[in-house]
C-alpha cells in the first residue's frame, strides 16, 4: 500500500459545519486514510493510498459535499510556498468588499425608510400615510433585491448544502433571511388586500410588520462580519510574509565568467553566487572563496555574527555583515533552510489541538440543532397563542444570532497567531498540540548557550590593571574599534559614545580576520583581539586568566 500525503486548497467553505462537511465527504471515499481540513488557511491534507483513489477523486468528492477544490502544486522556489494562500484572503477580503459597496449603501436607506419615519425623520409624500403603504412596503422590496443579489452566494451555498444534508452557517443565513422576505413579500399581498378593499386596519398592521429590512440587515451585517474575519485571516499570516522576506528576490550569479542579476526562482544547483556586504544570503550553499561575517540571528538566535570563510557552509536568510564572498549553491528551492522553515510553520497551522477536535464535534451537530431548536420556537410561540409574526421573529432571530463560526474559529486562529508570533520571534511550534501542551511545562531546558540573548552585543564588564584607568583605555580602543568591520566593533564603539569616552587618531591600521585588530594610537602600538592575536603579538595575557574563566562560566 502506497500511502501519499497531499494537499489541497478548499474554497466555499465559511464555519465549523463546511469544515465537517468536507472532512466527512472526503473520509468517506475508499483509499483515503485521514483528511485534516483546515477552515483557517483555506486547505485540506488528505492521506490515502494512490493505488486507490487518485486526487482528482478527492476533488470530485469536496465538489460533491457543495465546495470547491484544487491540488497545490509545489513550486521550485520556496518563496512561493504561501502566496496562494495569501492570494485567497486577500481575494476572500476583496470578494466581501465589493459586496459591502453594494449593500451598505442599499442597506442605510432603507433602515432610514422602514425605521426613519417611526421617529418623525422626513420622508416623501408618497411613502407616508394609508395611501402610501403600498409604495412604503414596494420601494422596501426594491431596495432589498440588490443586496440579496450582491450576497447570493448564502443562498447558493446555503440551500445546496441544506438539500444535501450537511447544513452550515450559510444555510442558517440564507434560511433566516428567505423566511424574513417571504413574509416581508405576503404583507406586501395583505397591504394590497387592505387598500382594494377598504380595509385600514389590515393595512396598518402589516405596514408595520415588513420584514425586509430584517434580511437586509440580515445580510449585510454578516457580510461585515466575514470581511472583518477574513481581514483578520490575512494578518495572522504576516510571520509567513516574514519569513518570506528573509530572502531577497533576486541576486548576482556568475555564469559563463559573467555576472547575472538573476531571479531568486531561477537561481539553479552549483551557480556561483557573489554576496556582497549588506546583501542577504538568498539560498544554501558553500563558500567557495572569500571571508566574511554572517548574521544569523533571524534563523539561529545567535546574537553575534558567525565567521565564514572558504569550505564553510551559509543559510538562506543570514546577512552578509563585512567582506565579499562566493559561494555554490547547494540548497535551492524547497530545500533551503528558509523554505523548510515556512513549511514547518505551515504544517504547524495545519495540524489540530487536542480541544479542536471537540469543537469539531460539536460544530458537526450544532446547525441541525439551531434548525430544530428555531422550528420549536416557532411552534411553542404559536402554540401559546402568539401572533404569527412574533413567532417567526424569534425564530429568525434564533437561526441568524446562532452563527457557528466562532467556535471553528477560536482555536485554529490562536494556533496561527501562536504559531507565528513563535515564528517572528525565533522559536519553532511544531504542531498544535505541542503548542497545547506547552502550558503544562514546568522547565525549559536549552541544548545550546548564546541563543537566549538580546540579539545584539553589549559591553558589560570592563577589567583593567591597577595603574590604567578605564576611560583612558576604552576611549582608545573604541578608537581603534571605529575603523573595524569585526562583529563586536560596534557594541565598543556604542559604549563609547554613550561614555562620552575621548577620540584618539589612528594610524596603521591593519584587521587579521578571526583574530582581532592592531595599530597606532596617538603614535602608541594598541592589539585588540582573542589570546590568537596576543600570542601572535608575543603579549601574555596569562594574567587574567582567572577573569577569562569568570566571565566564560556567565556565558
Amino acid at each position: 500500500m502506497a500511502q501519499i500525503k497531499k494537499r489541497f486548497d478548499v474554497s466555499g467553505m465559511t464555519c465549523a459545519a463546511c469544515q465537517s462537511a468536507v472532512s466527512k465527504s472526503v473520509l468517506k471515499q475508499e483509499g483515503v486514510i485521514n483528511a485534516d481540513v483546515n477552515l483557517m488557511t483555506n486547505s485540506m491534507d488528505v492521506i490515502f493510498d494512490e493505488s486507490l483513489i487518485s486526487p482528482s477523486k478527492i476533488i470530485e468528492a469536496v465538489d460533491n459535499a457543495g465546495y470547491s477544490a484544487k491540488e497545490q502544486i509545489k513550486e521550485s522556489q520556496s518563496t512561493k510556498i504561501s502566496k496562494p494562500k495569501l492570494s485567497v484572503f486577500e481575494e476572500q477580503a476583496n470578494d466581501m468588499l465589493k459586496r459591502l459597496k453594494i449593500s451598505l449603501p442599499f442597506f442605510i436607506i432603507i433602515m432610514y425608510i422602514s425605521m426613519g419615519t417611526m421617529f418623525g425623520a422626513p420622508a416623501p409624500n408618497f411613502l407616508l400615510g394609508i395611501e402610501g403603504s403600498a409604495n412604503f412596503a414596494l420601494t422596501q422590496f426594491l431596495l432589498t433585491i440588490p443586496i440579496i443579489f450582491a450576497n447570493k452566494s448564502y443562498f447558493i451555498r446555503g440551500f445546496n448544502s441544506l438539500f444535501k444534508g450537511m447544513p452550515n452557517m450559510d444555510t442558517l443565513v440564507a434560511v433566516g433571511a428567505s423566511a424574513a422576505i417571504a413574509y416581508g413579500l405576503f404583507a406586501m399581498y395583505r397591504i394590497n388586500y387592505g387598500l382594494g378593499f377598504n380595509n385600514n386596519e389590515i393595512v396598518h398592521k402589516y405596514k408595520h410588520d415588513l420584514y425586509f429590512e430584517s434580511a437586509a440587515t440580515i445580510l449585510t451585517l454578516i457580510t461585515v462580519g466575514k470581511y472583518l474575519e477574513t481581514k483578520s485571516k490575512s494578518k495572522t499570516s504576516d510571520a509567513i510574509k516574514k519569513l518570506m522576506d528573509l530572502q531577497p528576490k533576486e541576486a548576482s550569479v556568475l555564469r559563463n565568467g559573467i555576472e547575472t542579476l538573476v531571479a531568486l526562482e531561477d537561481i539553479r544547483l552549483n551557480d556561483i553566487i557573489i554576496i556582497r556586504p549588506g546583501e542577504r544570503i538568498p539560498v544554501d550553499g558553500e563558500i567557495v572563496e572569500g571571508y566574511t561575517s554572517l548574521d544569523q540571528s533571524a534563523l539561529t538566535g545567535e546574537s553575534l555574527p558567525v565567521a565564514k570563510a572558504v569550505g564553510d557552509s551559509v543559510i538562506s536568510g543570514s546577512i552578509n555583515k563585512t567582506g565579499s564572498i562566493r559561494f555554490k549553491a547547494t540548497k535551492v528551492g524547497q530545500n533551503t533552510t528558509i523554505a523548510q522553515i515556512i513549511a514547518l510553520v505551515e504544517d504547524a497551522n495545519m495540524t489540530k489541538a487536542p480541544i479542536q477536535s471537540l469543537a469539531d464535534k460539536v460544530s458537526a451537530i450544532f446547525v441541525p440543532t439551531v434548525i430544530t431548536i428555531a422550528l420549536l420556537v416557532f411552534v411553542v410561540w404559536m402554540a401559546l397563542g402568539e401572533s404569527f409574526e412574533f413567532a417567526l421573529r424569534l425564530g429568525i432571530s434564533v437561526l441568524v444570532i446562532s452563527c457557528p463560526c466562532a467556535l471553528g474559529l477560536a482555536t485554529p486562529v490562536a494556533i496561527m497567531v501562536g504559531t507565528g508570533k513563535g515564528a517572528e520571534n525565533g522559536v519553532l511550534i511544531k504542531s498544535a498540540k505541542a503548542l497545547e501542551t506547552m502550558h503544562k511545562a514546568k522547565v525549559v531546558v536549552f541544548d545550546k548557550t548564546g541563543t537566549i540573548t538580546e540579539g545584539k552585543p553589549k559591553v558589560t564588564d570592563v577589567f583593567t590593571l591597577e595603574n590604567i584607568e578605564e576611560k583612558y583605555l576604552m576611549g582608545k580602543v573604541a578608537s581603534l574599534e571605529k575603523l573595524s568591520e569585526q562583529p563586536l566593533a560596534s557594541a565598543i564603539t556604542e559604549y563609547a559614545k554613550k561614555n562620552n569616552l575621548p577620540q584618539y587618531n589612528i594610524s596603521n591600521f591593519e584587521a587579521f580576520p578571526g583574530l582581532g585588530i592592531i595599530g597606532e594610537v596617538d603614535g602608541v602600538p594598541l592589539a585588540v583581539g582573542n589570546s590568537k592575536l596576543m600570542k601572535r603579538c608575543k603579549i601574555d595575557v596569562r594574567v587574567y586568566d582567572n577573569i577569562f574563566e569568570k566571565l566564560s562560566a556567565q556565558g
